[in-house]
């Protein structure tokens, strides 16, 4: 058996872009991607703090160092520039491994920096 729990965070990062005409996605600054453990293409829970919607989809890097958080294809529809976004990443851990986890959790400031890790 497994269980699914909490891979990586990235709390309270802010949107910078909305594209609805885009295969479907959401695009972060590779550097969020790598603090928070989260790999390019892997599912992520979308979660819109400003109006509460989320939604599933992948991550895709963005350009390093822009603190972009661009927000593509149909998931754009719940979105908007300057929402707070929470984007959860989930892994599935056997019950002895579940014991040991430490997720990466990053904060992100106003401009989509690293402002801590817990």
């Amino acid at each position: 058996m497994f269980v699914k729990a909490l891979k990586g965070k990235i709390h309270r990062a802010t949107v910078t872009g909305v594209k609805i005409d885009y295969p479907g996605s959401v695009a972060v600054d590779p550097a969020l991607m790598e603090a928070a453990g989260i790999a390019p293409y892997e599912e992520v829970l979308l979660a819109n703090v400003t109006n509460g919607e989320r939604v599933e989809t992948y991550v895709i890097p963005g350009e390093k160092g822009s603190g972009d958080l661009i927000v593509l294809g149909a998931a754009g529809r719940l979105f908007s520039v300057n929402d707070i976004v929470i984007i959860m990443n989930f892994a599935y851990y056997t019950p002895e491994e579940i014991k040991s986890i430490k997720p990466k959790v990053v904060v992100a400031d106003k401009n989509n920096k690293i402002k801590d890790s817990l």
